[in-house]
């Protein structure tokens, strides 16, 4: 089992992720064909480890319930494994919680992240509960993107491998390209994801200039001509 989709080379990633969220999801608008809404998690989902630089892989897919009692499935973690270890890097796990409590959730500690790194992941993605922040910070570059923290893994079970999820209300497919930071995560779509680098200097450069005539001190928030024209 692997991800069939359209990639970009290691140095079009690179250029992704040397970009904030925010700045591609403002040149995602600027390319003006998807909607503005839609393709970024809400404030439901948390950047744990904000100091981190930028994550940028291809999502791969599952579920999970670790809180439903008595609840058995098999194989479900090797298949997951399996799918990572066929699967080139980067890639970014996402996990959606369909178990009976979400809040008291909890899919992913240091062995799963520990797991998921070796294997190529540069971070997960889920709606529910993770644990070890400091066991998982010592990893080094591995980036946790979820509502909080949970401490015990209750009943752990993953299934669904590669399944069509939805996070935070964005539906995900395993091979989608996300993209996330201390500010949120976005999904970019395959066909301008090669064209949103040149596009997010363009914003940046457009920004620069909006900052430099607010902070410049002829500057006048009513429209008409400055104090120097005068």
């Amino acid at each position: 089992m692997s991800i069939a989709t359209s990639r970009l080379s290691a140095a079009e990633l690179q250029a992704l992720a040397s970009y904030d969220s925010p700045t591609l999801a403002n040149a995602m608008e600027a390319c003006g064909r998807y909607p503005r809404l839609g393709h970024f998690v809400g404030y439901d989902i948390r950047c744990l480890y904000p100091d981190l630089p930028p994550s940028c892989g291809y999502a791969v897919t599952c579920r999970a319930d670790s809180t439903t009692e008595g609840r058995k499935m098999e194989r479900g973690l090797v298949q997951l494994w399996e799918l990572l270890a066929n699967t080139p890097a980067p890639t970014l796990v996402v996990i959606q919680d369909v178990g009976t409590d979400r809040v008291h959730s909890c899919h992913c500690g240091e062995v799963m992240a520990t797991t998921m790194k070796r294997l190529g992941a540069v971070g997960l993605l889920t709606d529910g509960g993770v644990r070890d922040l400091h066991e998982v910070r010592a990893l080094g570059g591995f980036q946790f993107f979820a509502p909080g923290l949970v401490v015990a893994h209750g009943n752990p079970l993953i299934f669904d491998i590669g399944a069509d999820v939805t996070i935070s209300g964005v539906p995900i497919k395993t091979g989608d390209l996300l993209h996330g930071d201390a500010n949120g995560l976005l999904k970019i779509p395959h066909d301008i994801a090669a064209e949103l680098p040149a596009a997010a200097q363009e914003v940046r450069a457009r920004e620069a200039e909006t900052l430099r005539r607010v902070q410049s001190p002829d500057f006048s928030p009513i429209e008409g001509p400055r104090k120097s024209e005068h």
